[in-house]
């Protein structure tokens, strides 16, 4: 049925150029341009396709893969967690090695106040940055769609290539790396605001830090002011654009690899090159989310720390 869906999908054939008479008589007869000059567009398009709409709402596919992870997390955690055991299974142990591993590192990284706010979020970030990303590794995700069917004599219900693909890793998609950057940035200035106060705050992004003579104190404060500009600038701007375009730009990348590596034109040679990078994409998958869930929680450890804290370390 999708392979039948794909061959509908004819793409637009584009339109004749107009003849213009009195420059074809002019102009001497030239060779046609080779094909292989022909700029091709990239394998994996940077802007997720639409497949259908709501309303208003176009919906792609990386908007239905992100319903169907959410969903999977939904199942896997109320399924492990539906009858908890003494002797725990497979899947609850798994559990709450994931659960009891993130709370005992922001133990040690966060106030013990400040890690009951942030070990949901970022348990959650990890949890649902992981599955995404393995999203990536299943057949048939980004070369199962709408495409253009293949030549005369290929094989039956054959696509020679893939416009719209039915679905797309999430973390791909620079759109949710972003929104889940920007939900980072209002959370950590809450907690920010809630555990040091509006003037708490303030102190602690300009205030001067470090003991000084009273005589030399309004030059320090004015280095600080300088140095608190650039943290105001690196918490509101460079923190989240980094979180985002580090785990979009390392999925992305990975996706495009080794869609090029399967399209060679030598089956066993895709197979050969592809393998090995499967296993690398696996451990980029796991290594990204952690990165991810780590840096919210380091960078909200250094907006929830008082002044004397941050001498004591």
């Amino acid at each position: 049925m999708l392979a039948a869906a794909s061959l509908r999908a004819q793409p637009p054939a584009a339109p004749a150029p107009a003849i213009q008479p009195a420059q074809t008589a002019v102009a001497p007869t030239a060779a046609p341009a080779p094909t292989g000059t022909e700029t091709e567009p990239p394998s994996v398009p940077e802007a997720a396709p639409t497949l259908f709409h709501i309303g208003p709402l176009p919906v792609t596919n990386s908007m239905v893969c992100t319903w169907i992870v959410a969903a999977l997390i939904f199942v896997i955690v109320r399924v492990t967690t539906w009858k908890a055991k003494e002797i725990p299974t497979s899947g609850q142990n798994m559990m709450e090695m994931i659960v009891e591993g993130w709370e005992s590192l922001m133990g040690n990284v966060l106030d013990a106040r400040v890690t009951r706010w942030v070990f949901p979020f970022a348990t959650t970030f990890f949890i649902f940055i992981v599955i995404s990303n393995f999203v990536d590794l299943i057949p048939g995700v980004g070369s199962i769609g709408f495409g253009t069917p293949a030549k005369p004599g290929s094989l039956p219900f054959a696509i020679e290539s893939v416009d719209r693909p039915f679905f797309r890793p999430p973390t791909s998609d620079a759109n949710l790396t972003v929104v889940m950057a920007a939900i980072f940035l209002v959370m950590s200035l809450y907690w920010a605001v809630r555990y040091n106060g509006v003037w708490g705050l303030i102190k602690h992004i300009f205030g001067v830090k470090m003991d000084v003579n009273k005589w030399l104190y309004p030059l320090f404060l004015l280095l600080f002011i300088f140095i608190g500009l650039m943290e105001l600038l690196s918490i509101v701007f460079v923190r989240p654009v980094a979180l985002a375009m580090r785990l979009y730009g390392n999925i992305f990348g990975g996706e495009s690899v080794l869609d090029m590596m399967l399209h060679h034109k030598s089956f066993w040679l895709s197979v050969l090159t592809a393998l090995p990078f499967y296993f690398y994409e696996m451990f980029v998958c796991v290594l990204q989310a952690f990165v991810f869930a780590l840096l919210t929680v380091a960078f909200v450890g250094t907006l929830c720390t008082h002044a004397d804290e941050e001498h004591s370390h």
